[in-house]
């Protein structure tokens, strides 16, 4: 995705190499990082920015074009780590190993710490939203290969549409972490897999993989 961050990132005005003026932009990433994460992207001003940063509105301008820069600089090689994990269905512990991506995700999530810009961002901002769409694209598609492929070594249940089977997982990976925001609840990343296994393994099959994981080690 680095090609298209660029693209969405532009051309800086300035690119400082003394240090102090490094010292200075870099007061304003972070300084942008903080309001963004506690005001929301729209409540934020280039202005504010700038005094969080104890800097003049001016010195803003002089090393981003504008806030969404700023954003775009933040994000730049971290749009990734927004995007759900891929499982590995044909695992000795599909649950466990499932469970410990989705932790991992989350801890991503929580160091990147800008996620809850993104809703108020691409509706109004096309190009990052096709960007991040075609990225999920890329992940739908991989999740589904290994669907099939654990339904073609006779895995799953029968009957399942594993197109809409890879859409369900999907959203309860993005939104997983959400819900222990909403209840109050610490999210549990291994209740959530079990949900997520269940729609695609029978019991039986996973008690199989997990018999198989148990096992003597040949």
């Amino acid at each position: 995705m680095a090609d298209r961050e660029e693209l969405l990132v532009g051309d800086f005005p300035f690119v400082p190499k003394q240090e102090r003026a490094q010292q200075k932009r870099n007061a304003l990433l972070e300084s942008g990082h903080s309001l963004f994460f506690s005001k929301g992207y729209e409540q934020t001003t280039a202005k504010e920015i700038a005094a969080h940063a104890g800097v003049a509105t001016g010195t803003f301008y002089r090393y981003f074009s504008d806030k969404r820069q700023l954003l775009m600089a933040l994000l730049e090689d971290k749009l990734d780590k927004l995007l759900p994990p891929e499982p590995t269905w044909v695992s000795c512990d599909p649950e466990a190993l499932l469970a410990s991506l989705l932790k991992a995700h989350n801890n991503r999530l929580q160091e990147v710490g800008l996620r809850r810009v993104l809703p108020e961002l691409l509706p109004k901002d096309p190009e990052l939203a096709e960007v991040l769409s075609a990225a999920r694209r890329k992940i739908h598609g991989r999740i589904l290969s290994g669907l099939k492929h654990a339904s073609d070594s006779g895995l799953t249940w029968k009957d399942l549409d594993l197109d809409t089977v890879t859409w369900s997982i999907m959203v309860l990976a993005e939104n997983g972490p959400e819900k222990g925001q909403q209840s109050g609840k610490q999210a549990d990343f291994l209740e959530l897999a079990k949900v997520m296994c269940r729609l695609v393994f029978p019991p039986d099959v996973l008690v199989k993989l997990r018999s198989k994981g148990s096992g003597p080690a040949e």
